[in-house]
């Protein structure tokens, strides 16, 4: 599975949590084939993301300009409590963590959302 699938069921997994609080555990089995072979990295996004998101709320609300976090959709939540995840693991360059996300967005969100995205992930 590439890093960009990972990814995707990462948000996914993410972004469940958002909707209904469940353990770790739980959101790897629902979101991955086969949870014993989920990468090291991707569980640590995930995980991250989780543990973190007052914190990543607190950067995002900062940034945006208008709007808060509370009012994004759950899935452009999702996706940037991830990005924040990475750029706090320090192992990929901003440049992919921005990329990845975004390609994300265009495909799960609003057809402008790739851009708040983006913007948000850039700034922080």
């Amino acid at each position: 599975m590439t890093r960009h699938s990972n990814r995707e069921k990462a948000m996914y997994a993410t972004y469940q949590n958002q909707i209904m609080k469940r353990p770790l555990k739980d959101l790897i089995e629902a979101n991955f084939e086969d949870p014993s072979s989920v990468d090291e990295y991707i569980l640590k996004v995930i995980e991250t993301a989780i543990t973190n998101t007052d914190r990543y709320h607190g950067y995002i609300d900062e940034v945006l300009e208008g709007w808060t976090f509370d009012r994004l959709g759950v899935i452009e939540q999702a996706i940037l409590l991830n990005g924040c995840a990475e750029f706090d693991l320090k192992q990929v360059q901003a440049a992919v963590i921005i990329d990845e996300y975004v390609r994300l967005a265009k495909k799960y969100c609003d057809d402008d959302s790739y851009k708040l995205i983006n913007g948000v992930l850039d700034r922080i």
